[in-house]
Parts: structure tokens; sequence; C-alpha cells
């Protein structure tokens, strides 16, 4: 069994996924290894940095924890925020010397700018190898450690033993996609899909309610039959079906609704450039604007498409939860 020395890790965007990512590897390193984080909010690093007072250290902006680290994880919001984050000329990452280092971006962006990044990384930085990373399972996943990430990078490429060791101490399964940028190709293609298959549920399951049935049931129906999936299974849009669903918590704590909107534009984007023609993706980006721009669904977990739709919530037996 292959065992790895990580003498320092850093770590960028400590926000609902990120925070809970950083954990696992402050949970999972061995004692020896310090990891430096930072993020533009100041309470999110003291957070971390009171939870493991011996363990996580506050750097004070990316070139500072670039400084420090041997592993460099980041995990921001926009395309914009990765560029600014490793490259910007003052205090990017890319503002000291990353030779040798490994560099992994979590976040999901466009796949031009990750591709910029990494362009900009090879030629300055020979030595030094950048990975996209995306990851998918949402906030409850995060903190549970099961979320899948999908690694752009080849099954032969020398460093993803090592990737994958550390990767699995944020999440279940590390899926290598074959290259540059695959793994946010893979990632807006699996979220596109997310995204539609959420707007279909919550359609599917206010027509079977209004027509008498009992939500549960339509549950258990969906999944003994050929429309199994995942977002009836575990992030049902009804709320008091399932009862760890964001949906049972008012859609609290999940995967907010303008970042769906914003991965099902990117992943519109991407197959309009490809050549790709999909017949919901406006339909689906529309609904998804709609919502994100309806005060009554902002900032909750992208299933709150269900409210958007007019499902009902109150339903009887709400409180059942089985």
């Amino acid at each position: 069994m292959m065992s790895f020395e990580y003498r320092s890790v850093g770590f960028i965007g400590l926000g609902a996924m990120g925070k809970p990512m950083a954990e696992h590897l402050a949970n999972k390193l061995p004692p020896e290894t310090l990891i430096y984080v930072f993020d533009v909010v100041q309470a999110a690093i003291d957070q971390l940095c009171t939870e493991f007072p011996n363990k996580v250290v506050k750097s004070a902006n990316a070139k500072d924890l670039a400084e420090k680290s041997d592993i460099i994880v980041t995990m921001v919001p926009e395309g914009a925020h990765v560029k600014s984050v490793y490259l910007d000329p003052q205090t990017g990452i890319c503002s000291t010397d990353v030779s040798k280092k490994l560099l992994i971006d979590c976040s999901t962006i466009d796949t031009a700018t990750s591709l910029l990044v990494k362009d900009h990384i090879s030629q300055t930085f020979p030595t030094a190898s950048f990975y996209d990373a995306p990851v998918s399972g949402g906030v409850v996943g995060a903190v549970k450690g099961t979320i899948a990430i999908f690694l752009g990078c080849s099954e032969s490429d020398t460093n993803l033993p090592r990737l994958t060791h550390l990767l699995q101490m944020m999440g279940k399964s590390v899926i290598p996609c074959g290259g540059p940028s695959l793994g946010l190709a893979a990632k807006l293609s699996n979220n596109y899909l997310s995204g539609i298959i959420a707007i279909a549920a919550s359609e599917a399951f206010d027509m079977g309610m209004r027509s008498g049935l009992d939500p549960r049931v339509l549950q258990k129906v969906y999944a003994a039959g050929t429309a199994q999936n995942t977002i009836c299974d575990k992030f049902t849009p009804v709320p008091g079906v399932y009862a760890e669903a964001p949906s049972s918590n008012e859609y609290k704590n999940g995967f907010k609704v303008q970042l769906m909107r914003k991965d099902f534009g990117l992943a519109v984007d991407m197959a309009r450039r490809v050549g790709s023609k999909n017949v919901l993706g406006e339909v689906g980006l529309k609904t998804y604007t709609d919502a994100m721009n309806d005060p009554r669904c902002r900032d909750l977990d992208s299933r709150v498409i269900y409210r958007f739709l007019g499902g009902n919530e109150d339903w009887k037996g709400k409180d059942e939860i089985d």
C-alpha cells in the first residue's frame, strides 16, 4: 500500500462547501501536517483556527498561503474568483514561486478560465501541476465526506495516486476524467442533468399529489420504477418526505438556487460551444433564473424549485417523516 507525506497543505475558500472539506483534512491528515487557510471572510478563518488551534493556521492572502504550502486546494464561487486567487500580480498564488507544488481547484467554473490558469502555471512554473477537481454532493455531502470529485487528470498521470489519496479524505469517490478541464466538463454535464431532474421531479410530485397521492408513496414508486434518481431519493423537493433533504429543513443548508443557475448557465454555454443540441437548456435556464430572482426562493437550496412551481409544502402528514 502506498504511503504519502504531507508537510503542509493550503486551503482557500471556507464557504458552505469549503469549510467542511477543510475540516475533513484537519481531522484526517497526520498530526504534524499544518493546514494554512485563507478566505475573504475573516470570521470563517477564525472559526476554523479556533476549532483546530494546533492544526490550522491563518494566512494573510493567497500568496502568503502559497509560500508556506506544498499542496494548495482552492474552492471559490466563480471563474473571476479563481482567476484572482491564482493570477493576481500582488496577492495571487502565482505571484510567488509554486514550482513542484500540487495545485487543485475544486471550484465549479467555466472551462476556459480553468485552462487559462493552467496554461499560465505550465508556462511560468513548468514543474508545478494544476488540476481541476470540481465536486458534487452538496453541502450535506461535504459535511458527511461523501462528495464525488471529478478530477481533470488522466489515468496515467504520475500524480494520480497522491491526488486520489488526498481527495478521498474529503470525498467518497474520485473519478479521473481524462485530462485538463475534463473534470469541469463532467461536472457541468452532471449539474445540467441534476437541474433538469429537479424540475421534472418537482412537476411529477406536484401532479401526483394533486391527483391524491401521498408524496411518500410517490417517492417509493419512483425508486422502484424507471424514474429512480438521487434527487427523488435523497434531495426530495417536497418537504417532509426525506428527513435529511434540505427541503425538510426549510430548504436551508443546500446548493443555493443561484449557484444552480450559474452552473446550469455554464453548462448551456458549454453545450453551445461544442455544438451539442439540447432542447431543455433554455427552458431550464429561464426557470432557474426566475426562481433565483424570486424572494421566496433566493439563497435557498435549488430544489426550492418545487415551491417556485407552486407545489404544496403543507401536505397532510408532513411531520411524520419516515
